[in-house]
């Protein structure tokens, strides 16, 4: 149930995630927005899930409240940064969902909300959990 987060924090999460050897599960309860939601596909394959009325959203990342201010020079620096990282968050959401690098680039120019059964058919989880498994 994340409203997203920092863009430097999820890169982190993603490599701890890439290197631990144990299986990861995610699971989306509400919503899994921005750096949420690339957590949220970044879970091993056929372990990533979503509840049926959760929202996932997608999207470039953002400079709200960072106070960005400075000389022309250091805005067009922060500016030059922001863009790799929106190329690194395209790069590693393409690679867990199957989608061209192409495809998610435009589908993350501006928010791009989700259900979960649509979530499912991008990619970014692999099933929707409608009622607990019987043991």
């Amino acid at each position: 149930n994340s409203p997203g987060g920092s863009v430097p924090a999820a890169l982190a999460i993603y490599d701890t995630m890439q290197f631990i050897k144990s299986p990861i599960t995610t699971i989306c309860i509400g919503k899994a927005m921005s750096a949420g939601a690339l957590l949220l596909a970044c879970g091993n394959k056929k372990k990533r899930f979503a509840l049926p009325n959760a929202r996932i959203m997608i999207h470039q990342p953002l400079v709200a409240g960072e106070g960005l201010t400075g000389s022309a020079t250091d805005i067009d620096i922060e500016a030059r940064e922001l863009i790799l990282a929106k190329n690194r968050l395209i790069e590693i959401l393409a690679k867990h969902t199957g989608q061209s690098i192409e495809k998610v680039r435009m589908d993350t120019e501006r928010n791009f909300y989700m259900s979960a059964e649509e979530a499912k058919t991008y990619g970014l989880v692999d099933e929707i959990i409608i009622t607990r498994k019987k043991e």
